[in-house]
């Protein structure tokens, strides 16, 4: 876009396509998705609870925003994802809001909620452990995007989802080998193993013996 100086004249078409941007973002939440979608990446579904508007209002919003070229799309399973576009002009209407709204970039706090979020995940988890819940279930369940759960994940505990839980369901079968009467298949299933083969595999390769040696050597002790 060709610059002008305030005794220039700008073309015709720039005044309309201004217009054009103001008009779409006369409504109040669409400002306020537009804004939320500037600094974290958001399904449709999440939007939705997050405004307390229904999905078609929210959907309705996301495509208006869309074809003005604002915001971008991705698939991630049955989950459609937006975030604000990678083009100068997404860029300028951002700050022209923030600059109206004489708001920040809420960076430190979209961390923060994160890492909350994240303990979250990871206590409901722990306390869950005979479940099996896959990522895409903890996203919706706990309203963060499965890709920011995953890293933001890594982060606090410095190892992936996945590779944490199964420490968890490893000491805590130990702990109930050694303390407890319960059978091999019995722990497996409280430790979240419908079967007792791929638990005897889990166990043997975090400690290295099976769960049957492992509470024999235990009751030597």
């Amino acid at each position: 876009m060709s610059k002008k100086c305030c005794h220039g004249h700008a073309p015709v078409g720039q005044f309309r396509q201004a217009a054009e941007f103001f008009k779409m973002l006369g409504d109040e939440t669409r400002i306020k998705i537009f804004w939320i979608l500037c600094h974290s990446e958001e399904c449709g579904v999440g939007l939705s609870e997050r405004l307390g508007i229904s999905s078609p209002a929210a959907a309705h919003h996301l495509r208006v925003l869309r074809e003005c070229g604002l915001i971008d799309s991705r698939r991630e399973g049955k989950e459609v994802y937006y975030r604000i576009a990678d083009s100068e002009t997404a860029v300028r209407m951002h700050s022209a809001v923030e600059s109206i709204m004489e708001v920040a970039c809420p960076a430190d706090a979209a961390g923060s909620t994160s890492a909350e979020t994240v303990r979250k995940v990871h206590d409901h988890l722990v306390a869950h452990l005979d479940e099996r819940v896959t990522i895409e279930e903890l996203s919706r369940m706990f309203h963060i995007n499965a890709t920011t759960l995953k890293e933001a994940f890594k982060a606090e505990y410095g190892t992936s989802l996945a590779a944490h839980i199964k420490e968890h369901r490893m000491e805590k079968a130990a702990v109930l080998l050694r303390e407890s009467g319960m059978s091999v298949a019995e722990i497996a299933k409280i430790v979240g193993f419908e079967s007792r083969s791929r638990f005897t595999t889990a166990f043997r390769e975090k400690y290295g013996v099976l769960p049957s040696e492992y509470r024999n050597l235990a009751s030597l002790e």
